[in-house]
C-alpha cells in the first residue's frame, strides 16, 4: 500500500473527506475539524486550490476546497456569501490553512459553515497544496479505473449468466456474491420468492417481510428507498411490471450504496427479466417447491430461518397448525399445471398454503390453519378438486402438527400412507383421501413388498404348499385362505369353499403335514395369515 493511501480506504467505495484528512500529506498539517464532523463521510470528487473570492463559479460539486484564507472577505456578509456559494454548489469540505493570514478561524466563518452544514477543517502547519492534489487525484483516478474494471466484470458476468440460460436462483446468488450484500427477489404482492443472505441471516433478512416491503415505496428507477435504505430495481415480464429485486444493507452503519451497486442491481434486474422469459415455470411455484423441500428435508439453518422464509411467502407461521398432504399423479398428468390450479383454488378459498412438485408425479401441499378452522373439510374439498383435475390421483395426508418445524413428520407420515396405497385402492366411504388410520396389515405389507425379508418369510411359510398345488393340480392354498378368513372355524370355511366337512378336515390335515404347522395354534395361524396376505399383495401388484 502506498504511504499516501488511507488505511481504511476500501476498493468498493468512494474516497471521503475523512479518507483525505487521513492521508499523510495532509495529516502533516495537523488538521482540526471545526464544523461538520458527522459529514466527513461525504465523497470527494476532486481537490480544488483557490485564492479567489468567488471560487464556486469554478466548481461542480463534490470538491475539497483548499485555501490559505487570503481571499476571505473582511465583512461578515461577505463571509456568509462566500460559504453560501460553496454550500449551494455541493462542496465536500473547506480546508483553511492557519499560517499566513489567520492563526485561528474567524468566528463569522465558523458560524456560517455551521449554519450551512459545510465541514470546516483548519491546518495548523504549512502544507504543500500541490502535493495534496497530486496524491488525491491519483487515488481518485485509480479508483475510477478500478470502478470501470469492476463494472466491466459485472457486465461480463451477467452476460454469461444470460447466455447459458441461468435461472433466477443463479442470478440472485451471483448478485449477492458480487455485492457482498443480501439480495431478495419479490413479486408484486410483496412475497419474497428468493433470498440470498450475505451479512445477514435469513431470519434477519426476511423477518416481517411484507410490512417492511410495503414501507419501501415503489419506483421505476433503481434507487435507495424506504426507512431501511433498500436499493431496489424493477423486474419486468412481457413489458409489464412483475416485481422487484432488492439489495439490503447489513446495518445502518454500512456504507451507502454506490454507482457500482446500482449497476450491479440493474444488470440483475435485466438478467431476471430474460430468465423470466426463458423459464416457463412460474417463479412462485419454484419458491413454494424450494420452501417445501427445505421443510421436508429439514435443510433450513434454524427454526427461525424456516419461519421467516415461509412467512415471507405468505404462509402464517404464528398461532397456526399445519397439515401436510401428498398428491400422487398418474405419469404424465401435468404436475405443474395441477399445482397451479390447486394454488389458485386454495387462494380463492382463503386457505394459506404452500404447493409444489416434490418429485416427478408427486405434489406436496402444506396447509396453515388458524385454531378456529378444522383441516378435514378443507382436505376433503382439496381432494375432490384434485380428482377433478387429475382423475386417478391419490391424496395421502399426515397428522396435524402445531409447529412449522414438525411438518417434516407430517410429510413423512403422508409418504408412509402413499407407500402403502396401491393403485386404484378404494377410498374410505366417508372421504376422498387416505390417512394413517387406513393402513392395515394388507397395506402395510404392500408398502414392504420389496423387502427381501418379507419375501423370504413368505416363501419359507408357503413354498411347500404352493409346490404341492402345482405338482398335483390341487388348490390347498385356497382352502387355507378360507380357513384363515374364517378365523379357524372349519364349518364356515367348508361352506365358503363349497366343501363337505369331511373333505375340509382331510385337506386341513394335508396342509398341516406339508407345512409342519399346527392349525389349532393361534400364533401359527397368524404367521400363515401374514404370509398368505403378502402373497396376495404380490400377485395383485
Amino acid at each position: 500500500m502506498n504511504d499516501n493511501e488511507p488505511a481504511d480506504q476500501g476498493s468498493t467505495r468512494p474516497l471521503t473527506v475523512a479518507d483525505v484528512l487521513a492521508l499523510p500529506v495532509l495529516a502533516a498539517g495537523r488538521p482540526q475539524v471545526v464544523t461538520g464532523r458527522p459529514l466527513l463521510d461525504r465523497p470527494v470528487r476532486w481537490v480544488h486550490i483557490t485564492e479567489l473570492t468567488d471560487p464556486a463559479s469554478f466548481l461542480k460539486g463534490g470538491e475539497l476546497v483548499l485555501t490559505t484564507g487570503m481571499p476571505l472577505p473582511q465583512d461578515a456578509a461577505g463571509v456568509r456569501r462566500y460559504v453560501d456559494e460553496l454550500a449551494d454548489i455541493g462542496t465536500a469540505a473547506l480546508v483553511i490553512e492557519l499560517v499566513r493570514r489567520y492563526h485561528r478561524p474567524p468566528d463569522t466563518l465558523v458560524d456560517a459553515c455551521r449554519r450551512r452544514g459545510l465541514p470546516l477543517v483548519t491546518l495548523a502547519e504549512d502544507v504543500n497544496f500541490l502535493e495534496v492534489t497530486q496524491v488525491v487525484h491519483a487515488l481518485l483516478l485509480g479508483n475510477q479505473a478500478e470502478a470501470m474494471r469492476r463494472t466491466q466484470r459485472i457486465h461480463e458476468a451477467f452476460t454469461t449468466l444470460t447466455l447459458r440460460g441461468a435461472g433466477p436462483e443463479d442470478v440472485v446468488r451471483a448478485a449477492a456474491e458480487m455485492s457482498g450484500r443480501t439480495v431478495v427477489l419479490e413479486n408484486l404482492v410483496h412475497q419474497a420468492l428468493i433470498c440470498e443472505p450475505s451479512g445477514l441471516t435469513v431470519e434477519e433478512a426476511l423477518a416481517d417481510w411484507e410490512r417492511r416491503s410495503r414501507a419501501t415505496g415503489p419506483g421505476d428507477t433503481t434507487a435507495t428507498r424506504g426507512p431501511e435504505g433498500w436499493l431496489t430495481a424493477a423486474v419486468e415480464y412481457q413489458g409489464e411490471l412483475w416485481g422487484r429485486v432488492a439489495m439490503l444493507p447489513a446495518n445502518a452503519k454500512e456504507a451507502a450504496f454506490g454507482p457500482e451497486d446500482i449497476t450491479l442491481l440493474e444488470r440483475t434486474a435485466m438478467a431476471l427479466t430474460v430468465a423470466r422469459l426463458i423459464h416457463p415455470i412460474p417463479w412462485e411455484h419454484t419458491a413454494h417447491r424450494n420452501a417445501l423441500l427445505d421443510l421436508v428435508e429439514q435443510r433450513y439453518r434454524s427454526a427461525e430461518d424456516a419461519r421467516a422464509r415461509c412467512s415471507a411467502l405468505g404462509l402464517p407461521t404464528d398461532r397456526s397448525h399445519f397439515v401436510a398432504a401428498l398428491v400422487e399423479l398418474r405419469a404424465g398428468k401435468g404436475g405443474a399445471e395441477t399445482a397451479s390450479r390447486l394454488m389458485q383454488e386454495l387462494r380463492t378459498a382463503g386457505v394459506p398454503a404452500l404447493v409444489g412438485e416434490l418429485a416427478p408425479d408427486r405434489l406436496g401441499v402444506l396447509l396453515a390453519l388458524r385454531a378456529s378452522r378444522t383441516w378435514r373439510p378443507i382436505l376433503e374439498r382439496l381432494s375432490g378438486q384434485v380428482l377433478d383435475l387429475a382423475p386417478g390421483a391419490v391424496v395421502s395426508v399426515g397428522s396435524e402438527v402445531t409447529d412449522l418445524t414438525d411438518t417434516a413428520r407430517s410429510f413423512r407420515e403422508a409418504a408412509r400412507v402413499a407407500e402403502a396405497t396401491p393403485p386404484h385402492q378404494p377410498l374410505p366411504p366417508d372421504r376422498s383421501f387416505h390417512e394413517m388410520s387406513d393402513i392395515g396389515l394388507r397395506r402395510l405389507l404392500y408398502a414392504l413388498r420389496e423387502d427381501v425379508r418379507i419375501q423370504e418369510y413368505t416363501e419359507r411359510q408357503l413354498r411347500r404348499l404352493i409346490d404341492h398345488d402345482v405338482r398335483h393340480g390341487t388348490d390347498l392354498l385356497t382352502t387355507l385362505r378360507h380357513f384363515l378368513d374364517a378365523a379357524g372355524n372349519k364349518t364356515t370355511a367348508a361352506r365358503q369353499g363349497g366343501l363337505s366337512r369331511e373333505t375340509m378336515y382331510q385337506r386341513l390335515r394335508t396342509i398341516e403335514r406339508l407345512l409342519a404347522h399346527d392349525l389349532e395354534s393361534g400364533d401359527q395361524r397368524t404367521g400363515l395369515h401374514v404370509a398368505l396376505t403378502a402373497l396376495d399383495v404380490w400377485r395383485a401388484d
